[in-house]
């Protein structure tokens, strides 16, 4: 009997326990996985945010069509932090701790992303793809930080062998006074450094404004062949349309943290020539599988306003997409760091990633392109 008894027991203990399965990680249901995005969806770089999070949303909806990861759909639950550093490590406790969010995405800009970076270290919650370039993303490396997008001094790199390839050696520098600026600056310097030359100015323009007025004067008095900009959209469209006026007719080289429609838009007639480093392929035509793909996702979601700046969001999505596929069935936010570390030489339709547990250069694809008289990017 009391052998029946200890079995009977041990048979309701084994029931009970099926009905009360252990605790799934936080942003994990049945049907659902919940990310969390910090990002400027109101101020300056409203447009680019915009964008960005459009390319993503659409691989997103995608995927969720066909049936989401492992039987469960994407949800991302996005907040405005005004491009302020402040709002922005407010809104990533909110989502760890209110929100529940399993992971982090998307998030943008450099300060931004770097006042959030202590909360998400400490919380042990990964981010994937914030779009900023800055050397704080890739090194010293960080176990919960996965930057997808090329470096800013990638770009700078590139930007300065196209000038010295096209003889154009006498470069001034125009760059926003906060961490985002100095990094650029110090992108353009050393690539500078290997060819040769030092900048002939460089001058800065307070965070958050357009006011570039002596950044103008000084720069213009040093009669310079290109101006290399590390610079906010808006900012760089003011002194642009600043220099025109001065008669200056310099070759403008914008970072890709520029590139939208926009930008474009409120540069005007004075746009035409301007050039802007990008970090994805073309978007325009299906020269590549992964254009290809982002082509038809956009359209699916009702969309065929391609752009730079929403395949970059596309690019990010596909990664987080293989990263959590990767993590199986029973995701954990270390099952998920542990899947992207895997992913070395990873090819994403044309374009490479990658990384390793002592790895996170991410993408390096980086390409030129000019606006020209028709308002829009061109190679």
């Amino acid at each position: 009997m009391k052998s029946s008894d200890g079995l009977r027991t041990l048979a309701f203990s084994i029931a009970l326990a099926s009905c009360f399965p252990a605790r799934a990680e936080p942003g994990i249901t049945s049907s659902e996985i919940r990310l969390g995005q910090s990002a400027a969806f109101s101020g300056a770089v409203a447009p680019q945010v915009k964008e960005l999070t459009s390319g993503a949303l659409a691989h997103f909806a995608d995927v969720n069509r066909r049936g989401g990861v492992h039987g469960r759909k994407i949800v991302l639950e996005s907040m405005d932090d005004a491009f302020d550093p402040k709002r922005a490590a407010e809104n990533t406790r909110k989502l760890i701790d209110e929100k529940n969010v399993f992971g982090l995405f998307l998030y943008r800009a450099t300060p931004t992303t770097e006042a959030a970076l202590p909360i998400i270290e400490a919380a042990k919650v990964p981010l994937v793809g914030p779009s900023t370039g800055a050397q704080s993303m890739y090194s010293p490396t960080k176990r919960y930080l996965f930057p997808v997008r090329p470096s800013y001094h990638a770009e700078a790199t590139k930007i300065i062998d196209q000038l010295a390839a096209m003889s154009l050696t006498r470069i001034a520098v125009l760059h926003a006074d906060d961490s985002f600026g100095k990094d650029g600056l110090a992108g353009y310097q050393a690539a500078m450094t290997a060819h040769g030359m030092k900048p002939v100015a460089v001058a800065s323009y307070a965070r958050g404004t357009v006011k570039v007025e002596d950044a103008v004067k000084a720069i213009a008095s040093a009669q310079p062949q290109a101006v290399v900009m590390v610079c906010a959209a808006n900012a760089g469209a003011a002194f642009i349309k600043q220099a025109r006026k001065l008669g200056a007719s310099p070759q403008f080289v914008l970072l890709s943290n520029v590139s939208s429609q926009a930008f474009i838009q409120d540069l005007g007639a004075d746009g035409r020539g301007v050039a802007v480093s990008q970090v994805g392929p073309w978007p325009f035509s299906v020269d590549t599988p992964l254009v290809k793909e982002y082509q038809a996702a956009m359209k699916g979601n009702k969309s065929t306003e391609y752009s730079y700046s929403s395949l970059e969001g596309f690019i990010a999505a596909k990664v987080m997409v293989e990263g959590l596929r990767r993590a199986g069935p029973a995701p954990t936010r270390e099952k998920l760091v542990a899947a992207l570390e895997s992913l070395a030489r990873h090819d994403l339709g044309g374009v490479n990633l990658q990384y390793s547990p002592s790895d996170r250069t991410g993408t390096t694809y980086v390409e030129l392109s000019i606006i020209g008289r028709n308002g829009r990017f061109m190679r």
